[in-house]
């Protein structure tokens, strides 16, 4: 393994997240020049799309943990064959999600309610990254695999060619052959192929894990994984499902697509605030493996509330900061007045619900990667569906706040389960779920 710090993961991490983060700004802010119709038809398909693709994380979230607490024991052969056995699990699934998706998007998003509006984009956009989808069932697992052994330049380094070239790409489908969504949806699966090429590549090259003859059966470490992996995935997808009630809730609020494409902005702003706590997130649960797989809880205690301070400063900060700036910042993306005024609206909410998620993330992925990943999903069933799904439809349509209405009940769910996640945390039983005796 690869000796680093908090620091030396978190960095990487966080200008990675940010990449990825402006690179999504950067589609919506072209999008935009083809209509508010095609940033919210984009954004609507990339919500359901994520709902497919958190499938991936049956496996993959639980061969994190997995991995970190074995290098943490110093048992790299047992990590590598994690690493195999989250390939060969995410490349099925993968193929079949993308023959689905392919075949079916338009279908789906019927079911689904979209806005008539929106539709056609959404549907094109859907199946062209969703037919291609086995490249996001596959860079997370290369990606993970080069940071649990401590190298976190390679994947930033993938990242940033790839936005570089997802950029130039978006350039060229939108304003020279006029591809509109087409275009960028193109532009996104081929910048994703360099991504996952690059780190491949030097998962190959850095990491000699295959040739430690440690080893158990695979049956013992596919149970390791999913003893994690199910659980994370089964609270990723019910969120996701709850994102997507809480969106099919937004187009019923209007015809126009007004009240979701405003959701939509308002994300792509707050989400630099997110890319911080993502990372600080990802960063602490990498050490929280290698703690546990060491026996160090005192450090893996100390860190993970060191990192949980500093997300929640981070994000109280950013947020009031976009508050404070709303007007010129959705300039950036539309003209509209009214579409401005209740943009800032949510964003001034958002100082409140992303104080909440850093905290979730946080407490949350330390959790899971020590092996207490039941409680987290039980948690989230109750109050993603009573905050968020029922906060959207009492405060959004019954008492007909829409997007104000919505983004309270988000608001609400990432509080209330915060404070869970950091009582049970401080409870200390996740001292007792890691895999490795010491």
């Amino acid at each position: 393994m690869k000796k680093t710090t908090f620091l030396k993961l978190f960095i990487p991490l966080a200008l990675e997240t940010l990449c990825y983060m402006l690179s999504g700004m950067v589609d919506t802010v072209m999008l935009s020049t083809v209509g508010d119709h095609a940033v919210g038809a984009v954004g609507t398909a990339n919500t359901y799309l994520n709902v497919f693709i958190i499938m991936f994380n049956i496996l993959s979230s639980g061969m994190i943990a997995v991995m970190t607490q074995y290098i943490g024991a110093k048992k790299y052969g047992i990590a590598y064959q994690a690493r195999q056995l989250g390939i060969a699990f995410n490349a099925v699934l993968g193929i079949l999600l993308s023959v689905f998706l392919f075949l079916f998007s338009g279908r789906l998003l019927e079911t689904l309610g979209v806005a008539p509006l929106l539709m056609e984009d959404a549907k094109t956009y859907l199946q062209i990254v969703g037919g291609c989808c086995l490249l996001n069932a596959l860079i997370p697992i290369f990606s993970s695999y080069l940071r649990a052994f401590g190298y976190t330049r390679q994947p930033l380094a993938a990242t940033l060619l790839a936005n570089a070239l997802n950029l130039c790409l978006n350039a060229f489908f939108l304003f020279v052959v006029h591809a509109g969504v087409a275009g960028v949806a193109a532009a996104t699966v081929i910048s994703r192929v360099v991504n996952l090429g690059i780190v491949v590549v030097m998962s190959a090259y850095l990491i000699r894990a295959k040739e430690h003859t440690e080893r158990l059966k695979n049956t013992v470490v596919l149970r390791q994984i999913i003893k994690i992996g199910l659980p994370s995935a089964l609270e990723t997808a019910l969120y996701n499902v709850a994102m997507t009630l809480t969106i099919r809730f937004l187009n019923r609020m209007d015809t126009s697509g007004l009240n979701v494409t405003a959701r939509a902005y308002a994300a792509q702003i707050s989400n630099f605030s997110y890319c911080v706590g993502a990372a600080l997130a990802q960063a602490n649960a990498i050490m929280t493996g290698w703690h546990i797989g060491e026996s160090n809880y005192f450090a893996c205690d100390r860190d993970t509330k060191k990192a949980a301070c500093i997300g929640i400063l981070t994000a109280a900060g950013l947020e009031a900061l976009f508050a404070l700036n709303a007007d010129a910042l959705i300039r950036l993306f539309t003209r509209d007045e009214t579409m401005i005024a209740l943009v800032k609206i949510l964003l001034t909410i958002d100082i409140v619900l992303e104080i909440g998620r850093v905290t979730n993330l946080v407490f949350g992925q330390a959790l899971k990667t020590s092996g207490d990943a039941f409680f987290t999903t039980i948690i989230g069933v109750i109050f993603m569906y009573l905050c968020m799904v029922g906060g959207t439809w009492l405060f959004g349509i019954h008492l007909q706040f829409y997007a104000i209405g919505a983004y309270i009940g988000l608001a609400g769910d990432e509080c209330v389960r915060a404070v869970c996640m950091f009582l049970r945390w401080q409870s200390g039983k996740w001292k007792t779920k890691g895999f490795i005796n010491s």
